[in-house]
């Protein structure tokens, strides 16, 4: 039996860049008819849904289906994701899980093939994505994109098997979405050559204008730790045929507010043009990768949204495939029950194993950067406590440990500055890109309490404290919550607050936390393997 529907109101043509008045016809699960007409009385506005062009669904906590309750509210009807993170946990099997658990949801999923698992050789992940592993996922799965390639030092200078899987990709007639921060020059040409078509990386304006000129796209990102909106806005109006919006990495508190819809508010608040702005969101992704979501033509998929104005923009209801999904901030989908895989072999540690001897009265120092994942690299006196070197409060120098959660190993220690604990210790098992449990302490026996309370749940978020532990566990892969979004959200707000009053000024310390370990973007990062200086690209020693 077909479902027929009909919706009234102002219908925005983004491809046109005209405002009717009409109504939509929807049979099934397609637009069967767009009629105009000026005797339509309803004054709401009908328009594309928003589309995120880049997102790590593991960073919301939450798994695919349990993600998706929680954005239709906001108009989001597809997002093109990566699923790195649980695959440097679970491998191709991690891949197929995110895949698998998206379809009980009508939220559009487009999920990349991963290109680097392990993301470098220079840290312990749980598992490897080979390049005969990525032909069988696009096989198998018809995957539109291979996902970001961050290991831009192995384009440069030509790795066999980096340019194996970039091959393979292209061979399939793929696109191949980038990762470059910083790139410029000639080392930047060479990296488009190969044909990387898009960045999520530009920190500035010129960074990002000179990536244009080299035919990539850019995506303006607004996530939970990274954000580059401001610096990149003027983009929607000047290169608008080169723009996405995109989130990255969204941590559950951030869902809870809003989603792309936010960027689209934030973009008219700015007085940027609605047709242009509207583009960015919903049209420019479908154009470049090719994605199966409608734009209000007839033929299409049925995906609309429904707002009030176009000065509040209040959602008041999302259609996907023709089916009302929310409306009125409510969520029509249910809760589905996900797996839980994991692998988890971390053994709890010991004060002994934090320790490190001072070998020299100075120490590089990684610098943390509120709102970036990019670091800085600082040289430190260091605080020697019975020829130990310590957490110094008083110059903000914070013991660092990066412990892995794959096999029995002693745990790498750095030290950090910006994080600004007077007292205590947060931890995570979100921990880019291999998501080994990554802490930082203000003493040794809080450091302690927070990595053991991790390693008792297999994966989660820890605020510790001499004497006690808040745990937020995430047991499917040490990276998603088996809870609601609510109660996901609710509880990390909850954790931040907590490490907040410890003293952290960061706005989000467990996503700042969760990219130290990210080595593929400099300066100074630490690995389960030790310190690693990410402009050299090699291992570098803790002292002066």
């Amino acid at each position: 039996m077909k479902m027929n529907t009909i919706l009234k109101g102002n219908i925005l043509d983004i491809i046109n860049r005209t405002i009717k008045k009409g109504y939509i016809q929807i049979e099934s699960s397609i637009i069967k008819d767009i009629v105009y007409t000026d005797e339509v009385e309803e004054n709401t506005f009908i328009m594309p849904g928003f589309i995120d062009a880049h997102i790590h669904i593991e960073s919301s906590m939450l798994p695919p289906s349990e993600f998706a309750r929680a954005v239709v509210k906001f108009g989001t009807v597809a997002v093109v994701s990566d699923p790195h993170e649980i695959a440097n946990v679970l491998g191709v099997e991690g891949v197929e899980y995110m895949i698998q658990d998206a379809r009980s949801a009508p939220l559009k999923f487009f999920f990349g093939v991963p290109s680097c698992v392990p993301a470098t050789n220079f840290e312990t992940s749980g598992a490897k994505i080979t390049p005969e592993d990525i032909e069988i996922l696009f096989k198998k799965y018809e995957i539109k994109y291979l996902s970001e390639m961050m290991n831009y030092p192995g384009v440069i200078f030509e790795d066999p098997e980096v340019i194996n899987k970039i091959e393979i990709a292209r061979k399939l007639n793929k696109k191949i979405d980038g990762h470059s921060p910083g790139l410029s020059g000639d080392q930047l040409k060479k990296y488009v050559s190969f044909g990387i078509s898009t960045d999520h990386e530009s920190f500035s304006y010129p960074e990002a204008l000179e990536k244009i000129s080299y035919g990539m796209k850019i995506l303006i990102r607004e996530g939970s730790a990274a954000k580059n909106f401001d610096a990149l806005s003027k983009l929607i109006a000047e290169h608008n045929d080169m723009c996405m919006f995109c989130t990255d990495d969204l941590h559950p508190d951030d869902l809870m507010t809003g989603h792309i819809n936010l960027m689209v508010k934030k973009a008219l608040g700015m007085g940027f043009d609605l047709f242009d702005v509207l583009s960015v969101a919903c049209l420019r992704p479908v154009e470049h990768y090719g994605l199966n979501v409608g734009l209000l033509r007839i033929g299409d998929p049925a995906d609309m949204i429904i707002v009030d104005n176009l000065e509040n923009f209040n959602i008041l209801q999302t259609y996907i495939d023709g089916k009302l999904v929310s409306e009125n901030g409510v969520t029509y989908l249910n809760p589905t029950i996900s797996e839980k895989l994991n692998i988890f072999e971390a053994e709890k540690i010991t004060l002994e194993d934090i320790k490190i001897e001072a070998r020299s009265s100075q120490i590089q120092v990684i610098k943390a950067l509120d709102g970036e994942l990019i670091t800085e690299k600082l040289i430190c006196n260091a605080k020697i406590d019975n020829n130990c070197v310590i957490s110094n409060i008083d110059d903000d120098v914070l013991k660092i440990v990066v412990y892995n959660r794959y096999q029995k190993s002693k745990p790498a220690i750095g030290f950090i500055n910006n994080f600004k604990l007077k007292k205590g210790a947060i931890a995570t098992t979100v921990a880019h890109d291999s998501h080994n449990i990554i802490a930082v302490g203000a003493d040794d026996i809080s450091l302690m309490n927070a990595i053991n309370a991790i390693v008792d749940s297999k994966g989660g978020l820890c605020v510790a404290t001499p004497t006690e532990s808040d745990v937020l566990p995430l047991p499917i892969a040490g990276l998603m919550s088996e809870m609601d979004y609510e109660s996901t959200a609710a509880l990390y707000k909850k954790l931040t607050e907590k490490a907040m009053e410890l003293g952290t000024e960061l706005r989000a310390p467990f996503m700042t936390l969760s990219f130290m370990a990210l080595l593929v973007i400099p300066k100074l990062k630490l690995s389960d393997k030790g310190l690693f200086d990410g402009e050299k690209f090699e291992f570098t020693d803790l002292f002066v």
